[in-house]
Parts: structure tokens; sequence; C-alpha cells
């Protein structure tokens, strides 16, 4: 027999767990939650500095290739993806940060109702436990935590000083709406290790007997009757398919490069393409797998004159055995951290942005790549990102086969805006890294090397070196339905159809200004609500009728 639930969430990461504990709260609906990776038992995933374990493990990670980008001279990307319970939450940087109100406020004006600051800003609130002292923005009793980092680190403290002497503000708390600043970053850790939406929102949901979580399990596609989803095709461990019915709505939270596959799979999308794989088009929905915005990160690294560096720690067996055996007995230390401590949010072209349109990642540690082999020298590394680029990429369907990938077309700095602020960006870096005390700390610039001076010779760096921060968003955009390219409306329905939604990052109309992993939790906070109010209104009207 088909087994049945009201409502069926397709895959397990930053928004999927909060959904599952929410729909599930109330006791009222049955839902199924399933992901395609494993359980979270890993080890590396629950240790904060452990996402460089995670970075590369094929078990627990989708690790996603694009393709040859032409704008960055024809390199390819390493785009890592979280697959297992806790999906890219399990796996990313821990940075807690909510965006800029300015953010929200432009998803309103573009015609998403009920998406501005002030109306995201309870969602922000009702997830979070902070640590900070009590304020109007900050939420106490969540079940996301936003912790401070509580030692200080040298290298840190000497980048926020010369970050301040370059006119940029020193800021306690970077999620008031402005984020104008410098200072430490908080993280998504609890006690010492990582809080995972698995672990915040899932775990302690898992007992409801109205909850089943299905791990391992591929989704094909949703299925529809008469323009209704009702109910999706998978299978087990590349097993024979089969299908579970959904009497209310199939949710895809699958991110924002498999949430618009499963869309296309299922016959949402571009019809042409569509019909060249031979499958059924359901709505013709050109917008699904468009509009692909992503940070761009430029990692200038820096040789340190004293050994105080991760890569120092990391270095020796003695060293890393030490740091191991802090962790363990005490919760503290670099492994109760992770790589970025500091941060900033400031303005590479000033004249320009309203608003700051850059972010810093001061991390105390350098390596070829995110993730990669420490340096042997003592080494950090200062990220830059812009923080709303222009330019757009997209995703294409490439087979019906639901386990082959999309091919994924970022079109990094094809924007000149782009350009003009990762020139603009480098500049920053160098001049706060040339200013005191930080200046004093370090013995000389790695990469890209001081003799890269021109506009042309940056710009060549940052083609040549720049790589994903891991934020990719809006390959399935929230819009009003005149726009042709809007995938879903302010309530997440999909355009055409009826009982699917949408609730990941790939809703996001534009890019948000810093990490998406918080904002996503706001979303799936958002969205369970709307969803439970949807049904209650239809209770409501099946009574009056009756």
């Amino acid at each position: 027999m088909q087994e049945t639930y009201d409502f069926i969430i397709v895959g397990a990461g930053s928004a999927g767990c909060v959904l599952a504990n929410r729909l599930s709260e109330n006791g009222k609906y049955s839902v199924c939650l399933i992901e395609a990776g494993p359980s979270d038992k890993n080890i590396w995933i629950h240790i904060p500095i452990g996402y460089g374990k995670t970075m590369f493990n094929k078990k627990l990670n989708w690790g996603f290739e694009t393709q040859a980008d032409p704008h960055m001279n024809q390199r390819q990307f390493y785009w890592p993806r979280g697959k297992t319970l806790g999906g890219s939450s399990s796996i990313n940087g821990l940075i807690y940060i909510r965006g800029q109100k300015e953010d929200y406020d432009h998803w309103a004006a573009l015609g998403n109702q009920g998406w501005s600051w002030e109306d995201c800003l309870p969602y922000f609130r009702k997830l979070e436990t902070n640590d900070l002292p009590e304020a109007d923005t900050r939420g106490k009793h969540g079940p996301l935590s936003a912790t401070s980092i509580p030692a200080k680190h040298e290298l840190v403290d000497a980048f926020i000083q010369s970050a301040q002497r370059e006119k940029i503000p020193h800021v306690k708390d970077f999620n008031t709406g402005n984020q104008h600043g410098v200072g430490y970053y908080q993280l998504t850790t609890k006690n010492g290790l990582r809080q995972s939406t698995a672990v915040a929102y899932l775990n302690p949901a898992r007992q409801r007997m109205n909850l089943k979580v299905k791990t391992e399990h591929l989704v094909h596609r949703v299925l529809f009757e008469d323009k209704k989803a009702m109910g999706i095709e998978l299978s087990y461990k590349g097993g024979e398919p089969f299908v579970l019915r959904a009497k209310q709505e199939v949710i895809l939270c699958a991110g924002a490069i498999q949430s618009p596959q499963l869309l296309m799979l299922s016959g949402i999308g571009p019809a042409p393409a569509l019909q060249e794989l031979g499958i059924r088009v359901q709505r013709h929905a050109p917008g699904v797998g468009e509009n692909l915005q992503d940070h761009l990160q430029l990692r200038l690294i820096y040789e340190v004159a004293k050994p105080i560096t991760n890569n120092d720690q990391l270095r020796t067996v003695w060293s890393k055995s030490k740091i191991g055996l802090q962790w363990l007995f005490t919760r503290s230390g670099p492994l109760a951290i992770g790589i970025n401590q500091g941060g900033a949010f400031c303005y590479a072209l000033p004249n320009e942005a309203k608003t700051p349109d850059v972010q810093f990642h001061f991390g105390t540690l350098s390596a070829d790549q995110a993730g990669g082999q420490v340096h042997p020298f003592s080494g950090c590394t200062i990220s830059v990102c812009q923080l709303r680029p222009e330019s757009r990429g997209y995703l294409r369907l490439q087979s019906k086969d639901p386990a082959q990938p999309v091919a994924i077309q970022p079109n990094y700095l094809s924007a000149d805006l782009d350009q003009r602020t990762a020139i603009a960006a480098v500049r920053l870096v160098r001049r706060i890294a040339n200013t005191g005390p930080l200046s004093d700390l370090l013995v000389k610039e790695y990469r890209p090397g001081i003799e890269q001076q021109s506009d042309a010779e940056i710009l060549e760096f940052c083609r040549n070196y720049g790589a994903t921060i891991f934020h990719p968003a809006g390959t399935a955009k929230m819009g009003q339905e005149t726009d042709e390219m809007a995938v879903v409306d302010e309530q997440l329905r999909v355009y055409g159809v009826e009982g699917l939604r949408v609730v990941d990052a790939s809703i996001m109309p534009t890019l948000v200004s810093g990490n998406t992993n918080v904002p996503v939790v706001m979303i799936a906070e958002k969205a369970a609500d709307m969803i439970l109010q949807y049904q209650e209104n239809k209770t409501k009207e099946c009574s009056a009728i009756t």
C-alpha cells in the first residue's frame, strides 16, 4: 500500500528541518521529511571547525561542479552543498547573519507583500536564542543559537582596529538591520558544538508519532493529478521507484540547485527545454533555473609574523592533539569556533552604494582553497565578497535522470558593476592590511602579491582565484504573476499548479547581503505559518459549507 501523508517535505536542510518541526508541532498533520543523504552522525559535522573535513566528503556533500565560466577565464568551480540531515547547515561556515533591512524592503517593493524587514523581523526573533543583551531586534527563546565568540584572537583584534582606522565603525551586533561596521561574528553553535537545523529543529521533533524521516531516498519528481500535486516518486539507495502520496501539499526544500531541478523534472520549467528531454509539460515557467546569484569571494592571503594562526595549530601532531583535547574536555578553543571569526560590512564604492556593498570574512588560517590543506607558513586570509552582484547565471536540465546534476553557469563578474566592485574591494582589503596594528603582524601579501597593482591586474587575479562563498540563490524566484520569470507567489506557491510550494534560497528574488543560512531558516519559519494558516482557513471554509 502507498504511504500517505498530509505534507511531504523534500530536502532535510536549512528549511526542510524547520518545516518538519513546525508542521508536525500541533499534532494535527502527518509529515514526511525526505533526505537524499545519510543521517548526520559523522563527528566532523558537529565539531565547528570540522567543515574542512566535510567540504569534499562525497557521502555528505553533493560536490557540484559548474560549467566553464567565460567571464572567469573558462574556470570551473566546485560548489559544495549539504547531503545529510541539516543539509548545508551541517557543513557551512556557521556565520550568523540576517542581511540588511533594505534587502527585505526591496523584496516587498518588488510586489512581494509581507516580506519587508518589519514583516520578517518577528520570524528572525522567533528562530533564535541570542546571547547578546535583550533588544527589540533579538530573540531569546528560539531553537537556533546565535552565539558570540567567547575568546578574542590577536589577529582578529588587529583587523578590527585597522578597519576602524579606515573609518569603519566597530559593532557588536551585525543583525539589527543596519550592518555597517566591523567586529566579531556570531555563530550557529551551542556549547562548543555546531547547531545545524537538524540539531536545533529536527532532533526535538523526531519522537513525534506524526513525523516520519526518510534518509538516503532520492526524489525523482512531483506527481500531479489535474494540476494538483498528489505526491512524489522516489527511490531508496538506487532501488526501484515508488510513490508517496500527499493529501495537502508537497513542499520542495532541496535548495537553489535541486529545487529548480525537481520542478523541471516534474514538468514545470521552460517548455521547449523540457519537451526536448521528453518531459511532459505541466506549466511553461521560463524563470525556473534562471536568476542564479551567488557571492564571489576574493581571498587575499597574508604571511603572519607570529605563530598564532590555525596553520601553526594544525602543523604538528602535538599541536593538533592539544587543541583536540581542549575541545574534548572543555568544548572550547579553535575547534569550537571555526575559521572565520571576524568580519565587516562596508563600502567598496561609497559614491554608488546606498548601503554596505561588500562583506569581509577574516580567517586565522590560509590555504589555496576553502577546506584545503593549510599552508606551511603562519598565514591568515582576508576574504571579501560583493553583497549584491548584478551578474546572473542559470541552471539547465541535462537529463531526465534525477541523479544527473544540472548544468550550472554562474556567470561571475559578467556585469560591469561587479568588476568595478571587485577591484575596489581588493584595494580596500589592502588599505586595511597596510594599516596598523594589523600591518605590524603581517610579513607580506602572499596572494595576489603586491606586484599586482593595476585595475587590469587586480581584475585578472579576481578571475583566476575568485571562488564561491557558497550562497547560490534566486533560481525559483518569488514575484508577481505578471512577471513571466516569477516561479512562486508571495505565499511561496508555485504558479500554475496546486498543492506545491518551494521553501528555500531559490525563492529569493535578489540575494541577501550576507550569509544565507539564517535567512533561509527565517523563510521556513514564515512559510510554516503561511501553510498552517492556509489549512486553518480551509477547515473553516469546509465547516461553513457543511
